[in-house]
């Protein structure tokens, strides 16, 4: 079994914000979830942390949501996964390197000084996935998406999320007019 380094909270809310590049308007958590079958909780949760860091701009009512609060090209997949997940190190170093036996629980100096070379090559690595999901913003995942999806289906998606907010309006506005009806 493998272990991924970013778990399902980026992968979710990565696609999520995808929805928002070509939607003028907020679009709730529940809708976002629901239009890709994520679990709408786990949605609710993970999107106030994107408006603290500020990649989200929430507002409330009848067409309340969220929405990008700068422009996509302006947000680096970066931004979101550190956002998302927190800042996480690709390698955490054990320092085994001077628990070798022959070194009879003292370690010569040379067996530990500096860097250990493994954790060298995995900082080395890091640093090269970070600036790659640094130059990549939501802009230029949209851009592939757009290229790679039929023109009919995003169209249908977006009348989908303007449906959704048409009929959570016209269903409060109902509720209030006869509060007897569930």
């Amino acid at each position: 079994m493998r272990m991924a380094l970013y778990g399902a909270s980026t992968e979710y809310v990565l696609h999520s914000l995808l929805w928002l590049v070509d939607h003028p308007g907020p679009v709730s958590s529940l809708d976002l979830a629901e239009l890709q079958g994520i679990p709408a909780a786990f949605m609710a949760k993970q999107l106030p942390k994107l408006e603290k860091a500020g990649i989200l701009a929430a507002s409330e009512g009848l067409r309340g949501g969220y929405r990008l609060a700068r422009p996509p090209a302006q947000i680096s997949v970066l931004d979101v996964v550190d956002s998302a997940e927190g800042r996480k190190s690709l390698f955490n170093c054990q320092e085994i390197r001077g628990r070798c036996v022959l070194f009879d629980d003292t370690p010569p100096q040379w067996a530990t000084k500096g860097v250990c070379s493994i954790h060298a090559a995995m900082l080395r690595a890091e640093q090269t996935m970070r600036e790659e999901l640094a130059r990549t913003s939501l802009a230029d995942l949209a851009a592939s998406v757009r290229d790679k999806a039929a023109p009919a289906f995003l169209g249908e998606a977006q009348g989908w999320l303007e449906n959704r907010v048409q009929t959570r309006r016209t269903s409060r506005v109902r509720q209030r007019r006869n509060p007897d009806t569930v």
